[in-house]
């Protein structure tokens, strides 16, 4: 039963954020937002927005460890699975702004939640506000850099023409699903940890992350066998921001998360950073700004690995 809990949760996750994602942008347009700044603001907002309910369902339901390692886990699947398993499928072209821009940001952010956390085992609501404020002036940049770059994320301009009632039912579905899907997915992974034996951190760092990453790994593998060039670094890269600075951040400034499983601080943050940190050789060794397919076997051999030690260290 625990398992159909959440299955059910996952589904209504991303029912849930699809939904949401569509009417944000269609109340974007109807406020004349240029299609630029809801690109880059509003989707990467709506986007995060299943990983912000799971967080703040788990933290607010006396599981911060789950709410923490959501977040630790699919920073880590995002780098080691989705873009290991996107680079297998052909290759990656990696441009400039990844190694001036996006990934000094993401170690920044990476090494600010470590220091946080080892600081005094909580994620208080100042650090919240501390790592939100930081996504503001994160995006601020990113806005000004594209209009120079003329490099604009590809928004749906069919939303422009959306009636009012259709937004209001597909924020209402969004809402909706993202809250009961957020309630099942927690409740089940609990319930699972019990039963197995595992700590809520184990299943917040491997299921519920794998579980959030599945729609952007199958959208990646997808456009990367189209050969399209929808899928790139900076978008993962972007994500792990999002993750830190708008999931982390804002549920701590809902409520405090404090740390309650030693091995988030001993072994977990540790293999976000290294998965964080390996990208640089990995881009400029052998083969400059390439993400090659023997480069994405690597990370995905690293990231089996990871589940490897995640499970029999319990």
């Amino acid at each position: 039963m625990s398992i159909l809990w959440v299955v059910l949760g996952f589904i209504l996750l991303v029912i849930g954020g699809e939904f949401l994602v569509r009417s944000s942008v269609a109340l974007s347009f109807k406020f004349n937002i240029s299609k630029m700044v809801i690109g880059m603001t509003v989707v990467s907002f709506a986007t995060s927005a299943p990983e912000l309910l799971v967080s703040l369902q788990a933290a607010l339901s006396g599981s911060p460890a789950i709410a923490i390692n959501n977040v630790v886990g699919s920073n880590i699947a995002n780098i080691g699975l989705v873009l290991g398993v996107t680079a297998m499928v052909g290759s990656i072209a990696v441009d400039k702004s990844f190694y001036k821009l996006n990934w000094p940001v993401m170690m920044i952010y990476s090494i600010v939640l470590y220091y946080f956390l080892k600081n005094d085992n909580i994620l208080s609501v100042l650090e919240g506000v501390i790592l939100f404020i930081g996504l503001i002036v994160f995006l601020i940049i990113l806005i000004r850099n594209a209009r120079k770059d003329s490099d604009l994320e590809a928004v749906d301009e069919s939303l422009a023409v959306v009636s009012n009632i259709k937004i209001f039912l597909w924020l209402l579905i969004g809402a909706v699903s993202l809250y009961f899907g957020s309630e099942w997915l927690v409740f089940g992974a609990k319930d699972i940890a019990t039963s197995i034996g595992v700590s809520e951190a184990v299943i917040g760092v491997s299921l519920i992350a794998i579980g959030t990453s599945v729609p952007e790994l199958a959208a990646s593998v997808i456009a990367a066998a189209k050969q399209e060039k929808a899928i790139s670094l900076g978008n993962l890269i972007g994500s792990n921001i999002f993750n830190i600075a708008s999931v982390l951040g804002l549920t701590a400034i809902i409520t405090p998360i404090p740390v309650t499983e030693p091995q988030i601080m001993y072994s977990d943050i540790f293999w976000m950073l290294g998965f964080s940190a390996v990208l640089i050789p990995l881009v400029f060794l052998p083969k400059r700004l390439q993400i090659s397919k023997m480069k994405g076997f690597f990370l995905v051999l690293a990231y089996g690995v990871f589940m490897f030690m995640v499970f029999t260290n319990k």
